[in-house]
């Protein structure tokens, strides 16, 4: 699938989530700015939304005909943003070059194996740089630093408070929000996972992603969902580094994820606080367990 039928596709779910809360769209230019993408590609969008049903389009009139249900909704993995795919890409990098601090990092080389503009990925680096793991040097290098205990402890800290705020904010979502037939695809992919984990559990991490992501996206709140990503760079694939027990930890995780996906389901704040509360634990301890394998020593 292309990059840029990822963008729209991206593009078009967050549309969807439009149409719950106006009786009609604005104009093209306006939708192009709240949705971060080009006029040919609202047109497109606001094609398709009419082509099934979703909206009357006659010229500036956008009339919203009913609300988007589950199936309206294209599947999360076929969404990923330009960013999305730049932060897997970069990271699996890493773990392929074994990551090690001094770890040199070239955007043109980088941007060629991705098949991504340079600006694009300088962009990231830039962003990614903010925490204080990469480094950047002349010529378009970048040096990967090494990784503390004591910065490990203050993102755990960090994420804790999101995810819990997040977590009650999506137990507290009406019945016909689509996020509930996200988090049931996620359960059934998660129960798939966990019967077959003897041969798939390296497949867990891109599922622990999309699961986190679906929680924290809950909040509406674009600072918590921003920092994700970069949580989400580090837990994922940071203690990745690390495969002793590989298998035995991700068959922990699902199990916790599954427990989670419950209380979630349940409404119930104390059973949602407690799922929450047990599963970023087991984060907090498999990073922290992580950090002196790094490269065969302790991270600096």
């Amino acid at each position: 699938m292309s990059k840029s039928n990822n963008v729209y596709k991206d593009a078009y779910n967050r549309g969807l989530r439009l149409l719950d809360e106006t009786q009609s769209l604005p104009s093209e230019p306006e939708l192009g700015t709240l949705l971060g993408v080009s006029r040919t590609t609202v047109r497109t969008i606001l094609a398709r939304m009419e082509e099934t049903g979703l909206i009357a389009w006659n010229k500036r009139s956008k009339t919203v005909l009913r609300a988007p249900k589950a199936d309206d909704f294209f599947p999360e993995e076929e969404t990923d943003t330009l960013a999305q795919i730049i932060e897997r890409s970069f990271m699996r990098r890493l773990l392929a070059g074994g990551a090690e601090a001094g770890m040199q990092i070239n955007e043109l080389e980088l941007a060629r194996e991705i098949g991504v503009g340079t600006t694009s990925v300088r962009e990231f680096l830039i962003r990614f740089s903010r925490f204080g793991l990469i480094e950047k040097r002349r010529n378009s290098h970048w040096v990967l630093k090494g990784f503390t205990r004591a910065f490990a402890l203050e993102l755990t800290e960090i994420r804790e408070m999101f995810e819990i705020r997040s977590a009650a904010a999506f137990a507290a979502l009406p019945g016909d929000s689509p996020v509930w037939a996200d988090l049931d695809r996620l359960e059934d992919e998660h129960r798939l996972l966990a019967s077959e984990i003897a041969i798939r559990f390296n497949e867990f991490s891109e599922l622990d992603e999309r699961f986190h992501r679906l929680i924290h996206r809950a909040s509406h709140n674009r600072f918590i969902v921003d920092f994700y990503d970069v949580i989400a760079m580090i837990f994922h694939y940071h203690y990745q580094w690390n495969k002793a027990q590989e298998r035995e930890r991700n068959e922990v995780a699902v199990s916790e994820h599954l427990a989670y996906i419950a209380a979630l389901k349940s409404r119930d704040l104390g059973k949602v606080d407690a799922a929450c509360r047990t599963h970023l634990k087991s984060a907090r301890h498999t990073l922290l367990t992580s950090i002196p394998e790094i490269g065969g020593r302790p991270a600096s």
